[in-house]
């Protein structure tokens, strides 16, 4: 089938026909060869063009389909050592590690589907084209057409050899009859060609236009395959990224003061503090201390007379610091009692700040 094809190809694309152009002077005839010659050649490029998409895309599933394996691998040792990990310093990496393997085995199902998506609505499609009936029986007829024309162009010359010979015979009715009958040969030979001629044309145009419409809507379908994948994977990266910095800063940022620990004991009061009600309790042990200025770090809201509004860079005077987590001092003419964790130590003061302590 290849040598023949190879043949028709060359009687259209090598000059084959340049002695039948010399035998048919039909202009329309002509203009038939030349067309059927466009499309064989067109057909055939797309053929190939469809051929080779088909092997990118094909090879293109083999490889993708190792990543997907090499991925899910990925993801189930990152979900592993999120389960296993029993680390002492705190579990953000356990965590980080989860969601990283649960990302990446969403981004492998949708690059599973997009190879999926190359397969059926690309590979298989144009497989299918490349191999189907329709470009083949378009050909055939091509072919049919060719060995007509070269009958006509051979018909030809024994029209003209047997002219020749009545212009010799002078007349010969038996030399006349046989001219007669090469002639009719030639006419029917001439039209049987552009009849199967038009044929091939129409038959070949539709396969070149169906060529034409399969391989691009194919090649959009892989596009929007892979804007999908592409898109899909943007969504899951993102909220990946949200999830792990939320657990970068948790890291990162300094542990709040525990105000729940604060509130239970409460504070002593004063009473207690100066011995009118004397408390054996460990917790409610008070240590008188040298005086010390403080920075608040936080702010800190009084709910009894016992204790002291702070705002965030209020200097205090510590005098007293309790087991149990409080201190007491003076901040801006009043005095009371505040957890000690709010408060920072500090060695110098900027001058402008001390008037706001009394």
């Amino acid at each position: 089938m290849y040598v023949l094809l190879q043949g028709v190809f060359k009687q259209f694309g090598a000059g084959g026909y340049g002695n039948s152009d010399n035998a048919f002077t039909d202009e329309s005839e002509v203009k038939l060869h030349q067309r059927l010659e466009k499309l064989y050649l067109s057909t055939r490029a797309a053929k190939h063009f469809q051929r080779d998409v088909v092997r990118g895309v094909e090879g293109y599933i083999v490889t993708g389909s190792k990543q997907v394996e090499i991925g899910n691998k990925l993801s189930d040792d990152s979900q592993k050592y999120g389960i296993e990990n029993t680390c002492t310093s705190g579990n953000t990496l356990s965590r980080a590690a989860t969601y990283y393997g649960k990302a990446r085995s969403l981004i492998e199902k949708e690059r599973g589907n997009m190879l999926k998506a190359f397969g059926t609505q690309v590979a298989e499609p144009l497989r299918a084209m490349v191999m189907g009936a329709p470009l083949e029986d378009a050909r055939h007829l091509a072919q049919r057409y060719d060995r007509i024309r070269q009958e006509a162009d051979a018909q030809v010359v024994e029209v003209s050899r047997r002219q020749s010979r009545v212009r010799e015979s002078a007349g010969n009715s038996d030399v006349i009859s046989k001219l007669e009958a090469a002639e009719y040969k030639l006419e029917e030979l001439k039209s049987n060609m552009v009849g199967l001629g038009k044929e091939a044309v129409s038959a070949m145009a539709a396969v070149e236009g169906q060529q034409q419409r399969l391989t691009l809507q194919r090649l959009i379908a892989m596009v929007e395959a892979e804007r999908t994948y592409h898109q899909k994977v943007l969504e899951i990266l993102d909220h990946l990224e949200e999830e792990m910095v939320s657990e970068r800063q948790k890291i990162e940022a300094p542990p709040p003061p525990a105000a729940e620990s604060f509130m239970s004991p409460p504070p002593p009061s004063y009473d207690e503090v100066n011995g009118m009600f004397a408390s054996t309790s460990a917790d409610q042990a008070v240590n008188s201390v040298d005086f010390f200025l403080g920075e608040a770090l936080d702010s800190f809201e009084a709910e009894s007379e016992f204790e002291l509004n702070l705002s965030v860079g209020d200097i205090v005077i510590v005098r007293k610091i309790s087991s149990n987590g409080w201190a007491e001092g003076e901040c801006k003419g009043k005095a009371g009692w505040f957890p000690h964790a709010y408060v920072e130590r500090r060695e110098r003061v900027l001058a402008s700040k001390v008037p706001h302590i009394f």
